[in-house]
This record gives C-alpha cells, sequence and structure tokens, in this order.
C-alpha cells in the first residue's frame, strides 16, 4: 500500500533532484532501506516525507557513484589514447612505475587492519572520510585518525625506497662493468 501510493511522488523527487533515467533505481533501493527501517520511523512524522529523505540521498549515493565512473573512464580512455597513440611511457618509467605500485601495495599489506582498511576505502576505493566511517561502521574521528596514522606508517615505510635520493644512492652501489 505504501509502495503504490508514494512510488509517483518519489519517481517526481529522485527525477527533479538530478536521477534522470537512474530515477528508478534510486527509488528502489530507497524503498528497500525504508522497508529495512521501518524501525526508525517515528510516530507522528509523515512517511512520505522520511522516505523523500531517503530518496534524496539515494541520489546523491548516485551522483557520487557516477562521479567516481566517470572519473574511471576518464583515466582508462587516456591511458587507452596515450597507447594507441603512441605515447606510452617508456618501458624504463613503466618498470618504475610496476614497481612503485608493487612497493606501495606491499607496504598497505603491512598496515595494521584497521589503518589497511581505513586507507583502501579512501585512496584504492575513493569513498570520502564520511562514506568511509559508515562503510566501516566508525566514528568520523577514527576515519581521520587511522587514515593519519597510516599514511604517516606508509611514508616511513616507502619514503627511503622510494625517494630520488635513495634511487641515486642505489644507482651509485651498483655494480659497474
Amino acid at each position: 500500500m505504501l509502495v503504490a501510493r508514494y512510488t509517483a511522488p518519489a519517481y517526481r523527487a529522485a527525477w527533479l533532484l538530478g536521477a534522470g533515467h537512474d530515477a528508478d533505481d534510486a527509488i528502489q533501493e530507497a524503498l528497500v532501506k525504508a522497508f529495512r527501517h521501518l524501525s526508525r520511523f517515528e510516530d507522528g512524522s509523515r512517511f512520505g516525507t522520511w522516505l523523500l529523505c531517503i530518496v534524496a540521498n539515494e541520489v546523491k549515493n548516485l551522483h557520487r557513484s557516477r562521479r567516481r565512473r566517470d572519473r574511471l573512464a576518464l583515466r582508462v580512455g587516456a591511458a587507452t589514447a596515450g597507447e594507441l597513440n603512441g605515447v606510452a611511457d617508456s618501458p624504463e618509467a613503466e618498470a618504475l612505475a610496476d614497481e612503485r605500485r608493487a612497493a606501495l601495495l606491499e607496504a598497505v599489506r603491512l598496515l595494521p587492519e584497521k589503518e589497511r582498511l581505513a586507507v583502501t576505502c579512501r585512496y584504492f576505493l575513493e569513498l570520502s572520510e564520511p562514506e568511509t566511517a559508515r562503510a566501516l561502521g566508525w566514528p568520523l574521528g577514527s576515519v581521520k585518525s587511522r587514515t593519519s596514522r597510516a599514511l604517516r606508517r606508509l611514508n616511513a615505510m616507502l619514503a627511503p625506497r622510494l625517494s630520488p635520493e635513495a634511487a641515486l644512492d642505489a644507482l651509485d652501489e651498483a655494480p659497474h662493468g
């Protein structure tokens, strides 16, 4: 009964908030969330207003996921265009980049679990601090402090390996022949 009554206003709201052709998806997610959290609905409140707040949040989530997909598509497109145009990095640059990525991933794996989770959400999944807090079920302050600690640890682990000075030192120590 609630679905039949509130689908049309929810659809209008989603469309007007910018969901466009994805309005149906936003409404479906909102209705599922509303059903799951009916216990949070306060007696005396208007269900329509409560549902429209959930729809608005789903449209915001939709916008964020679109931006992430668009950024990823641009990065992939730029990389592919560069390869097609013969503008790819030199083999040496690609090897160094691969080495840096491998070193970073290894360093992240060595972090304590909670710091690793914070860094993974923030930088690999590109979630904001509030999104990370929601995803991990942590207070926002915990996300900030664990991310900060993780970045300090990563810097301490990686700076000697990846700094230009360290590379020059390694070259000086390499056997010359």
